[in-house]
């Protein structure tokens, strides 16, 4: 009965994790409708929003908020690391290096999640894994790239290595959050509480408040409710019961995504590149899904 009930319990949570991707292809549009807001500011207000859903979430349940918080330290270190890491690091690759070339390397965190996945319990990673999630970033590289030449520069080094430390992180907090599979999900909200205490204080010593007018605001609710907020805690359901290599390559499919919105709201143009790049992101996460189409990719990780 277990081996029955079990594919489909892993489908579920992998596609409640891909909700995760499409809301993330949502950020760039959402975030140049914010306007000119400053970046930890930005992040503050998101992180609250994503605090006060997992309140919202704890209250339903019929709990009081402070009993969540009582986590093991190592579970704390691997959540708010995470969370504010990432975003820390990115903020800080984005001012010391090109934004193409920094955003390039970032984008490695999808395919580091496919082989780090290899070191969890259970898990095997075939060739078919590795090479789909290298053709999504092939992909990933000419969307934002959008088909230039690329130059990596040693006077870079810092933002490289900033942008490095995103991928890294990122991937080891996915990795790492399927090893505490049983901590709540709802946990994420007391992570991104403590994310938004320390991106208020980054906002505090670094730069100046800026007062969001009428769709600014829109869009920044949208961000907290979605792309930063909703979407850490279905990623945590996703990466913690689902078929976290196929999220992996799948996420290659948020810039995608991303792109086809910008360009329909006309705020990019569509090219070539960006049809090479559909191309091959697709067909990477079809290429991932080989053990799936064979019937063997949707064993439940309990």
């Amino acid at each position: 009965m277990e081996s029955r009930s079990a594919p489909a319990a892993s489908a579920n949570a992998t596609l409640i994790g891909v909700s995760a991707i499409l809301m993330w292809a949502t950020l760039a549009l959402l975030t140049r409708l914010s306007g000119p807001i400053p970046p930890f500011q930005l992040t503050g207000i998101c992180f609250t929003l994503a605090f006060l859903i997992g309140v919202g979430l704890w209250v339903r349940q019929g709990q009081a908020p402070w009993v969540r918080l009582r986590l093991p330290w190592q579970v704390w270190l691997v959540g708010v690391s995470g969370l504010f890491g990432y975003h820390f690091f990115y903020f800080l690759a984005l001012q010391n290096a090109p934004t193409v070339e920094a955003s390039l390397i970032a984008y490695l965190w999808p395919l580091l999640i496919v082989l780090f996945s290899a070191l969890l319990p259970g898990e095997t990673l075939r060739w078919f894994h590795g090479a789909g999630a290298i053709a999504g970033f092939a992909g990933a590289i000419l969307l934002i790239s959008d088909g230039a030449a690329l130059s990596f520069r040693p006077e870079y080094g810092f933002g490289y290595g900033c942008a490095v430390a995103c991928a890294v992180i990122w991937s080891g907090y996915s990795i790492l959050s399927r090893r505490f599979g049983e901590i709540p999900i709802d946990a994420v909200g007391a992570f991104c509480g403590v994310a938004a205490v320390l991106s208020w204080l980054c906002h505090g010593l670094l730069e100046s408040f800026v007062m969001p007018t009428g769709q600014q605001a829109l869009a920044i609710v949208g961000l907290g409710l979605g792309p930063v907020g909703a979407a850490f805690f279905t990623w945590d359901y996703g990466v913690k019961r689902g078929n976290i290599k196929m999220l992996g390559v799948l996420s290659y499919g948020a810039p995608l995504l991303s792109t086809l919105l910008l360009v329909g709201a006309g705020m990019a143009t569509a090219s070539w590149w960006l049809a090479l790049a559909c191309g091959l992101i697709v067909g990477g996460a079809a290429l991932a899904m080989g053990d799936i189409l064979r019937g063997g990719g949707g064993r439940s990780p309990s």
